[in-house]
């Protein structure tokens, strides 16, 4: 009976920070779906709206190792709250704002929010669970990424079309008050890192198997942002112009499948995930690249890459986690650095792409991109990503 309670994932905590996971991509992704809305509230373009997405992305770039670096001594439950209390104000502030300056300060604001948020979910994940059930918990943690994207954003844009993209917003700030009454009811507490153990940021990231891992998770999310950023003329260039939003429901879907699927194999299994979601990936781009004038095919394609993808996160996090041990929250704040990098260079490189050389360039990029992906993952077999043999042998 005490081996099965042992065994029993602490569900409420986890979706309390699954939740957090949710709040953060929401906020991130929202104003793409609300663009006309909030152009003419703000009195700008809507590609000027376009640049609060963009200020979000700096601000956790700016603040992820910095602020995750000093803050290691702090503990754990009070720095969470502090990072969802970030999300109150920013939302609420964009809610009430009239300005897109001070529109834009909220957002960078968020930003760092969320670069705090990334680096501390794995980690506090992991801490509340034994050895052998980290990736499950970590899995669970992440559920709601998927979720804001594939349920969040279309539901914020249905009901900023439907009332007005203030209440939107509005509804995320409560969203995050009644989350920081929650986790304060039923996350556990944690202590920082003593004085005597912490490490620098240059010093976790010469740990063995710390640089193969953030290797893959800029080759393999810069080889999905070219495609996912651009995926509008991609199908547009394939004869499916009314078609986007039903790839990005298939891919959304598949997704929540993928990182269901991940978290129930993940633990003795995460070196044979990570290759088979980077194969997987590569299929689908390659599949695009030939098969690009068939809708149907395309459509199959683009729901085997959100499979591939939907897990990707977890394990990668995962990875980190479990190579750097107690520096796992400096380490995962390298991989929202990472992380962030990717989103920029995908839109950078795709849009230098799509203009020089057309949609047909993206599924050659992407397949270079996944081969080095792949190679750092078989290379990383004693650390980074293990093979099951080796962790038994150590």
């Amino acid at each position: 009976m005490s081996a099965a309670a042992s065994d029993r994932l602490p569900l409420a905590s986890l979706l309390a920070l699954a939740m957090a996971a949710f709040i953060t991509i929401l906020t991130e992704a929202l104003p793409a779906g609300l663009l006309p809305q909030m152009a003419q509230g703000l009195g700008v373009t809507e590609a000027w709206v376009g640049q609060t997405v963009t200020i979000y992305a700096a601000g956790s770039l700016a603040a992820a190792i910095p602020l995750t670096a000093a803050t290691q001594g702090v503990r754990r439950r009070p720095l969470l709250l502090a990072a969802i209390a970030g999300f109150v104000v920013a939302n609420t502030v964009t809610t009430l704002s009239g300005s897109f300056a001070l529109t834009m300060v909220a957002r960078f604001l968020a930003g760092v929010s969320a670069g705090l948020m990334w680096a501390l979910l794995a980690g506090y994940a992991a801490r509340m669970v034994p050895d052998h059930q980290k990736g499950r918990a970590i899995a669970v943690a992440m559920v709601g990424a998927p979720l804001a994207l594939s349920l969040g954003v279309p539901t914020g844009t249905f009901l900023g079309n439907l009332v007005d993209w203030r209440v939107c917003f509005g509804l995320m700030s409560a969203l995050a008050l009644a989350l920081m009454l929650w986790v304060r009811v039923v996350v556990p507490d944690f202590a920082g890192q003593a004085a005597g153990r912490r490490l620098s940021p240059g010093r976790v990231f010469t740990l063995a198997g710390v640089r193969p891992v953030l290797f893959v998770v800029l080759a393999f999310v810069l080889a999905h942002n070219i495609l996912y950023t651009y995926i509008a003329p991609f199908l547009a260039a394939a004869g499916m112009e009314g078609r986007t939003d039903l790839a990005l429901l298939l891919f959304g879907v598949a997704s929540l499948l993928g990182i269901w699927i991940v978290g129930a194999l993940i633990d003795g299994h995460l070196r044979a995930l990570t290759l088979a979601s980077t194969v997987l990936f590569g299929l689908s781009a390659l599949v695009l690249g030939v098969a690009g004038d068939a809708p149907a095919v395309v459509l199959a394609a683009v729901a085997a890459w959100g499979l591939a993808f939907g897990g990707a996160g977890t394990l990668f996090q995962t990875a980190l986690a479990r190579t750097a041990g107690d520096a796992a929250d400096v380490a995962q704040s390298m991989l929202v650095t990472a992380w962030n990098t990717a989103i920029a260079g995908g839109g950078l490189l795709g849009g230098v792409l799509l203009e020089r050389l057309g949609v047909g360039a993206f599924a050659p990029a992407v397949l270079v991109l996944l081969a080095a992906t792949l190679l750092a993952v078989w290379g990383a077999r004693r650390h980074g990503f293990p093979d099951p043999a080796d962790t038994a042998g150590a």
